[in-house]
């Protein structure tokens, strides 16, 4: 399961304008759509060579965490330079490839495009609730962050659990649990677009794209679970 974790900051900043607010806002939908679509390549590229199949329980968790965080190191060192969109872009690659594997597994169900297409439809609308939400709301968000924060923890240290006990129901939990949280993420790291509290859209849309994988992959794991219909 993919975790989000990263640094909560303590309060936004006031100082950008508003024109540079909807640059860094546009910048980052742009950045975001493009983002899709290394994710979409690597995915196929996991589903079509089975390449990552073999990565099953500790060993997968142990390629995708050191994978994952050493490319948002990466992206982090890199985000105010012309490297940071390219690494940006090849760590969405690396986390198509490593949602290749469940997305085979649904596809082993008789209605398993379907299940993809209707979590990636719910995706898309969470997402169009909450960017709906951000530019509403006038109440400043900021205190969310630190709940948010241990919720991922505890999803992630859930999800690291889960591996090895490999219960359904758990998984069920899991998925229902990161789904709310990480919505709620979507409307946080909006706001923080919105209100000037991020000015870096490289960074903005790393916070978004970790937001809305981990919506999709939920909730193609609970379609899966629950939806799955065998041959």
């Amino acid at each position: 399961m993919t975790h989000r974790i990263q640094s909560i900051e303590t309060g936004y900043g006031y100082s950008a304008t508003t024109q540079e607010r909807n640059k860094v806002l546009r910048n980052t939908y742009w950045l975001l759509a493009l983002s899709l679509v290394p994710t979409v390549l690597g995915a196929w590229l996991g589903v079509a060579t089975g390449i990552t199949q073999s990565l099953g329980g500790g060993l997968g968790m142990i390629v995708f965490l050191a994978g994952a965080f050493g490319f948002m190191y990466a992206i982090e060192k890199t985000k105010n330079s012309a490297a940071g969109v390219p690494v940006l872009l090849g760590f969405t690659f690396f986390m198509g490839l490593m949602l290749s594997r469940m997305i085979a597994m649904v596809l082993g169900f008789k209605n398993g495009p379907d299940l993809i297409m209707t979590a990636f439809g719910g995706t898309a609308g969470v997402f169009f609730v909450m960017a709906s939400l951000s530019s509403v709301i006038k109440r400043d968000l900021t205190g969310m962050g630190k709940w948010l924060f241990v919720g991922a923890l505890a999803i992630m240290v859930g999800g690291i659990i889960n591996v090895f006990v490999g219960s359904t129901a758990g998984m069920m939990v899991i998925s229902v649990m990161a789904i709310g949280v990480f919505s709620a993420y979507m409307l946080y790291d909006l706001k923080q677009i919105v209100d000037g509290g991020e000015t870096n859209y490289i960074s903005a849309t790393l916070a978004l794209y970790l937001d809305i994988i981990n919506v999709f992959q939920s909730l193609l794991a609970l379609l899966g679970i629950m939806g799955g219909e065998r041959d």
